[in-house]
């Protein structure tokens, strides 16, 4: 596959007018000139580029499956809405339900250009494994993995159960595409025992650990009236920290917490229209202090799935409360956005990504330019932060293979997804 002659994101701050990139089974194998690849390669299937930009495919590195029912019955509730909204209607789930969230959120992903998501667990997750990988999507699923004996009835579980689950996740849904990260649903509703076991299991299949992290106040407070210390510090004085844990949210930190982080390499996410009713994260500091830093949605209760709308959310955050009062014009510049939201997302999945060169692997999405939206631009880095919505993604190619072209999503029944929404929500 070639796709000709067209304006390529190479990764988040360079670009290139008029090439072409050349696809073989599920690598790049060459991106130059159009010309020069027009005489290289003959006889290749020839994709149009033209008013069309080409750039790395979106990572969403944190969301809630379980939670795409909840649309609309989040915003403005009362705190703690995981405890008053979330938990009571995942307790419910069926199956059924699992298996059509998993195709909302499949379906608006590809739309929206996210190629590639860490989802943060919830029940029945074998139904969504089968759903994400029919949607041709690169997933990082887990469960729900708690063992609190307060918990509503139809998820209790003590911690050998948790493992046990999380185990035969991982055992029978692992493949190329959607691997099985192990999970710590929330530190205060997780026994000491079951978060050194959850970090062992993990570590002897090689695998990531993710848990939400200083999210809410009250959390802190309920780690350390039961520890003493801190999340983060918590968990290091167990011993069980290492490059391969993601804490979601981190919004709240301690410089002793940030630097644990540092230390140990480990990943975290923001998700910036959720995180905003909760704090603002002090990202310029980390990001200076090298420590890698994702984009998440928090699933599309909190607003959506579209990290184009957290992109500029986040934007507008950063400056008011670090630009703004420091001066500084540039506090959160479209490089540093676009790395956190595709480059930086590769690797909270683990997976070489994040660039369009020979060598890596053929996941990029394709973005219509040709509209009055978009063009005319004295800076394509500054117009994807500015201006590009969901429904300016037109193409989305994983591992050499088209999940959507030209607006059209080929690897789920979008008619069919759609027609079981309305049906749902004329119950």
């Amino acid at each position: 596959m070639i796709i000709r002659n067209t304006t390529v994101i190479k990764d988040y701050e360079n670009v290139v007018n008029h090439v072409s990139v050349v696809i073989e089974n599920d690598e790049i194998k060459d991106v130059d000139d159009y010309k020069i690849i027009d005489e290289k390669y003959k006889g290749h299937d020839i994709i149009n580029g033209e008013h069309k930009w080409f750039m790395p495919g979106l990572v969403d590195c944190h969301t809630h499956t379980g939670q795409q029912l909840l649309k609309g019955k989040v915003l403005d509730a009362k705190p703690i809405i995981w405890t008053r909204i979330m938990l009571p209607f995942e307790s419910t789930l069926t199956p059924e339900k699992m298996k059509f969230m998993a195709e909302l959120s499949a379906l608006k992903m590809i739309k929206s250009g996210t190629l590639g998501f860490i989802d943060a667990g919830s029940y029945f997750m074998e139904e969504a494994c089968k759903v994400y990988e029919a949607s041709g999507l690169i997933g990082r699923i887990t469960a729900s993995t708690m063992d609190d004996p307060t918990l509503p009835e139809s998820i209790r579980t003590d911690s050998s159960e948790a493992l046990k689950v999380l185990d035969d996740l991982y055992e029978k849904h692992s493949s190329e595409k959607i691997k099985i990260y192990y999970s710590l649903r929330a530190l205060n509703n997780c026994s000491d025992d079951l978060i050194v076991k959850v970090f062992d299991h993990a570590r002897e299949r090689n695998t990531f650990v993710e848990s939400h992290m200083n999210e809410y106040q009250q959390e802190i407070d309920g780690i350390v009236e039961r520890s003493g210390k801190r999340p983060y510090v918590f968990l290091n004085e167990l011993g069980v920290l290492s490059d391969k844990f993601i804490g979601a949210h981190s919004l709240l930190l301690s410089e002793e917490e940030e630097e644990i982080i540092k230390e140990k390499d480990i990943k975290i996410c923001h998700c910036p229209f959720s995180n905003s009713g909760k704090a603002v994260a002090d990202t310029p500091n980390l990001l200076k202090k090298d420590i890698t830093i994702g984009f998440g949605t928090d699933g599309a209760a909190h607003g959506g799935l579209s990290l184009w709308n957290e992109i500029k959310i986040f934007r507008n955050i950063m400056n008011i409360y670090h630009g703004v009062p420091n001066r500084i014009y540039n506090v959160m510049p479209a490089e540093d956005l676009l790395k956190m939201a595709s480059y930086n997302g590769y690797q909270l999945l683990d997976e070489k990504g994040g660039k369009i060169e020979k060598g890596y692997k053929a996941n990029l999405i394709g973005i219509n330019a040709n509209t009055a939206a978009l063009m005319p631009t004295g800076n394509v880095l500054h117009t994807l932060v500015e201006s590009v919505n969901a429904n300016d993604v037109s193409d989305m190619i994983v591992r050499g293979k088209f999940v959507m072209k030209d607006r059209e999503v080929k690897t789920l029944d979008e008619e069919e997804i759609l027609a079981k929404a309305k049906k749902y929500m004329n119950q």
